[in-house]
């Protein structure tokens, strides 16, 4: 989602390398700069890695919010490119905007959140960013809700668990997750079910999932008024959860959840009363979509 002006791309990158070299010069000399100077949104197109060398230097050494907030968006402008999600995690970058997602300042955080999720597109630097999944945890369901913290924060989780290797670290979380799911705007709702729908994929999460506490209110997402971008989700998390009990042939045994637990909900009378009425929806992928989940 970035806006790349490659005509220009050789002149900003210049000038940003320029305005770096002065920033650090005037640090050094106890000089004073201004912070418009830095980046604006201007030179964040294809940095090298001496540059990046400099900019993660820059953003170690601040301590100007201003400054913090600009470098961070350059370097998550930067990690929109394969090559250089590489040369950060080897110049040591991901623990450097690891440490601003600590910042009291929410600004900040957000934007070292972006950083961290373009970063975890690349597998390797997963490893390297797993130790913070704890803190964007606590953060995400902890803070405002339907904040920019917490949508960069689900977003970075999102990332992480687009494979298995690394979704057990949100397993004492799911219950969070269902509460932020009915209680969000639907731009959180969906990032949310986003986070489910990667979890609903792993057999080795369906136990956590159905096991989970979940407020009945859960079942309205499945009413025929429900925006299609949701309503879609919630089925196919319901047919993700199926299609691994069946995997597992555990379908046709009654599993130890407690009454609450999202089991009770997917597999209860009112659900299969939804779905039945969901056969009439006027959308065809819906309906679609509901054929595919069998009768409980």
């Amino acid at each position: 989602d970035f806006e790349i002006s490659w005509e220009y791309g050789r002149i900003k990158f210049i000038l940003f390398l320029q305005c770096v070299c002065k920033i650090v010069q005037l640090r050094s000399c106890g000089g004073a700069f201004d912070p418009e100077d830095l980046t604006n949104g201007s030179y964040d197109d294809v940095l090298n890695a001496e540059q990046l060398q400099k900019l993660l230097y820059l953003l170690e050494s601040t301590e100007d919010p201003v400054i913090i907030e600009r470098a961070l968006v350059t370097l998550g402008n930067s990690a929109a490119f394969s090559a250089n999600q590489v040369i950060i995690r080897e110049l040591g970058g991901i623990p450097i905007v690891g440490s601003k997602i600590n910042s009291p300042n929410h600004s900040i955080k957000e934007k070292a959140l972006n950083a961290l999720n373009n970063l975890s597109v690349n597998v390797e630097n997963q490893i390297k960013i797993k130790i913070y999944i704890n803190q964007v945890c606590e953060d995400v369901f902890s803070g405002p809700l339907n904040s920019a913290v917490q949508l960069a924060g689900l977003r970075l989780l999102t990332n992480m668990t687009v494979t298995n290797d690394h979704q057990h670290l949100l397993s004492s979380y799911i219950t969070d997750l269902f509460h932020v799911l009915l209680t969000g705007h639907g731009p959180t709702k969906v990032q949310v079910l986003k986070l489910l729908l990667n979890l609903s994929e792993n057999p080795a999460m369906t136990e956590g999932l159905l096991g989970a506490q979940v407020d009945s209110s859960f079942l309205s997402l499945y009413d025929g008024h429900v925006a299609k971008e949701i309503l879609l989700r919630v089925l196919t998390l319901f047919q993700n959860i199926n299609n691994c009990l069946q995997k597992e042939g555990r379908l046709a045994v009654q599993p130890p959840f407690t009454k609450g637990s999202l089991f009770f909900l997917l597999y209860g009378e009112e659900c299969a009363q939804k779905m039945r009425a969901l056969l009439y929806h006027p959308d065809a992928e819906v309906k679609e979509k509901v054929t595919i989940i069998p009768e409980s």
